[in-house]
């Protein structure tokens, strides 16, 4: 369940070069497309936990399997109607936000001995990884390249419709509380706005634009491969992010945040660099150095919200950190916004941002906000574990 709907989730992305040829759409229009998505995720991380709280998971997250799969049927329908591209996408982000939520607490439930957390890291980064690269495979070379990647998922969905319906409840009596809840201790704001949050919005901010913008720009120079490029440059880019995340543990989460910063500036100056040369061969790099940036910043956010949390309301304050690690998705839109529908003023800029917050995570002030004592009282250490797997608990 988990796996298909991650799956889905990159589907269009490779697609977003045919839609630009056959339907004459700007790179503005196009990248607002990954904006609407993250305006539907975000509302549904930090609702659907505390609604499955009170009614049960299996009567959120169900409908929601059979909505994915009524989103990619709808994208079928975007050649002829352009609105439907972003009516999907805002679809697909609340879809995306609920079942990895809601789902994921799901799964811990029914299988308390920890095989959860390492079944939902290979779901969900199998998913993530496969999805675009199968899609442009597909897009670029098999017959309808707009329509079969979707029946495709379509078809991996199945399994999980029948599936979901047959799954026990694993809530047994409703847990009331207030339907939005941001977690966020009073003692650790400084700590969780000054480091945390530009931490999380590294996430999808470096993995978006691996994914989105560069091929974009390049796909001029990029002739008869660019949908397949931009598959492979999103397998990478995603596989990357999660083979990294074990590394977060010897780096030790005071100083793995700025590494992951600088490796975000760098990979944003090389992909300038392929924008300025027109060499589109630099974008495997920039995906591989993004995609270590998206893992690192993603394995410790996480690591950081587990310290600063309370322990009652850890779920809460870990949906929080995800729905700022979408916020992400919104800067393909503003790179192009930046430079009037070119990246390149754009990518130049959040350059300069990353190395200017890279050396503000690595500052003795910053490391200090993480390591000094949490809101419970007790003192963090220096290089704490890592979870085992960079995935969601319930916002709840």
């Amino acid at each position: 369940m988990v796996f298909a709907v991650a799956y889905g989730t990159n589907v269009p992305t490779p697609l977003l070069l045919h839609y630009r040829v056959d339907l004459g759409l700007s790179p503005t229009a196009l990248t607002a497309a990954f904006g609407v998505y993250a305006a539907g995720l975000v509302p549904a991380l930090l609702l659907a936990g505390p609604l499955s709280d009170r009614i049960g998971r299996a009567k959120v997250v169900a409908p929601f399997v059979v909505l994915a799969a009524i989103t990619s049927l709808a994208f079928l329908a975007v050649p002829s109607a352009v609105w439907t591209l972003y009516a999907a996408r805002f679809l697909q982000g609340a879809v995306s936000g609920v079942v990895f939520s809601v789902g994921t607490a799901w799964l811990a439930e029914l299988w308390p001995d920890g095989r959860a957390a390492q079944a939902t890291a290979v779901a969900l980064g199998g998913g993530w990884a496969l999805g675009p690269l199968v899609s442009g495979l597909l897009g670029q070379w098999a017959p309808g390249p707009a329509v079969l990647p979707y029946l495709v998922h379509v078809a991996l969905l199945a399994p999980a419709l029948v599936l979901v319906w047959r799954i026990p409840e694993t809530l047994t009596r409703p847990r009331p509380g207030p339907l939005v809840n941001l977690g966020v201790p009073a003692g650790a704001r400084r700590a969780f706005g000054l480091v945390v949050v530009p931490i999380a919005v590294g996430v999808f901010a470096y993995a978006a634009t691996a994914v989105n913008v560069l091929p974009l720009e390049l796909e001029p120079v990029m002739p008869g491969v660019g949908v397949a490029v931009t598959g492979v440059v999103a397998g990478i880019t995603m596989g990357t992010g999660v083979a990294v995340q074990p590394v977060v543990r010897r780096l030790g989460t005071t100083w793995s945040g700025a590494i992951a910063l600088a490796l975000g500036a760098v990979g944003t100056a090389v992909g300038l660099l392929a924008d300025a040369s027109g060499v589109w061969q630099l974008v495997v790099p920039v995906s591989v150095l993004l995609g270590l940036a998206y893992g690192i910043c993603l394995a410790t956010g996480l690591t950081l919200v587990a310290r600063l949390a309370d322990p009652a309301a850890r779920g809460a304050l870990t949906g929080t950190f995800y729905a700022c690690s979408y916020l992400g998705f919104f800067v393909p839109l503003l790179l192009a916004t930046v430079g009037g529908g070119r990246f390149g003023p754009g990518l130049a800029g959040l350059t300069v941002v990353s190395a200017v917050v890279a050396v503000w995570l690595a500052s003795p002030a910053a490391r200090r906000l993480v390591s000094s004592p949490t809101p419970t009282g007790r003192r963090a250490a220096a290089t704490p574990d890592v979870p085992r797997s960079a995935t969601p608990p319930p916002p709840a």
